[in-house]
């Protein structure tokens, strides 16, 4: 019985032990807050006039917007040449050479503050391509990503540099100061981009392959539907008894259609291939001025008056921790 009365009593000091440090600290947090209001209050002219200062400031760097222009580009077999275009164009601005940038036809260079190229990660395209001629490639591509997938991460690999460089789209992001006129920035751009003769040369001669391709194909589709009409023809003079001949002209028949139907689609994907290549860095999409939102930008305005007022403060603890330290100094 003893043994549990104590066990009790033990107990009970436990939760007032507990409940007054609950108390204490209750208190303490009170005292802080009611320490902080009283110390605004005393520097509330300081405070004040940091606030409308940081605001004002931050209200006229707002004015001053920034803007994203996407251009997505195509690079037919002139993807390492793009990249490298893009790193050149990059430290050009670091340098602020002027000079580069009149020379490929931008005067307005102090407005652009960065690019960037990245990969659109399509990893169903890159090992899919739609064309019948893709097809060895189509399984080259699955069997390079199933083979470093299985030594690391797939989303590693999917964005992995070796990868990321191969897929069908790029997308350029041209940050700046204000608004820029596309004539002016992104036309003499991708005009600089595909100023290479040795690309050129390629372009030209694939299209030249392609017309070809195309022609010939025209002319195997006229030489389908002449056979077909004269099996056509054959096929009405024959007796319709006659089950065996008429069913071998049938399938002739049959056979032809679907080398027909081929033969266009193969047409249909040439020529959109002639699109694609009409410039070996294709731009596909252009979308520019977009005000960027990300980070700090737009937000000055409340960024600045909160960042002044916290320097403030910080400055202020320094001090009166230095000053204690010192006096606890010359105490000893």
């Amino acid at each position: 019985m003893s043994t549990n009365s104590q066990n009790n009593d033990n107990q009970e000091i436990d939760l007032s032990e507990i409940t007054k440090k609950i108390g204490g600290l209750y208190d303490a947090v009170l005292r802080s807050i009611f320490n902080v209001i009283l110390f605004f209050k005393r520097k509330a002219l300081i405070v004040g006039l940091l606030f409308i200062t940081g605001a004002g400031l931050g209200f006229y760097l707002d004015l001053n917007k920034s803007y994203n222009s996407q251009i997505i580009v195509a690079p037919n077999g002139g993807v390492d040449y793009l990249y490298s275009k893009i790193d050149l164009i990059k430290s050009k601005l670091t340098e602020n050479d002027k000079t580069f940038f009149k020379s490929i036809g931008i005067n307005d260079s102090e407005k652009i503050k960065n690019i960037e190229i990245k990969p659109i990660v399509d990893l169903y395209n890159f090992v899919n391509n739609s064309t019948s001629a893709a097809n060895a490639q189509n399984t080259q591509n699955f069997e390079v990503i199933k083979l470093l997938a299985e030594s690391n991460d797939i989303n590693k690999v999917i964005e992995d540099e070796l990868t990321s460089k191969n897929y069908p789209y790029h997308s350029i992001v041209i940050s700046s100061e204000g608004r820029i006129e596309s004539n002016k920035i992104i036309k003499p751009l991708l005009k600089y981009l595909n100023k290479d003769d040795y690309l050129n040369e390629i372009s030209k001669i694939s299209k030249e392959n392609i017309l070809i391709k195309m022609k010939k194909n025209e002319e195997q589709i006229v030489q389908i539907d002449s056979l077909i009409t004269v099996i056509s023809k054959n096929i009405s003079k024959n007796n319709k008894s006659n089950n065996l001949v008429y069913n071998n002209e049938n399938s002739e028949i049959n056979a032809m259609f679907e080398l027909k139907n081929k033969l266009i689609n193969e047409i249909a994907s040439q020529k959109i291939q002639l699109v694609k290549i009409e410039t070996f860095i294709k731009d596909v999409s252009i979308t520019p001025n977009v005000i960027n939102k990300k980070g700090i930008n737009g937000k000055m305005k409340l960024f600045l008056p909160i960042l002044f007022i916290s320097l403030f403060v910080f400055v202020l603890l320094f001090l009166t921790f230095y000053k204690n330290q010192l006096q606890k100094q010359n105490k000893n």
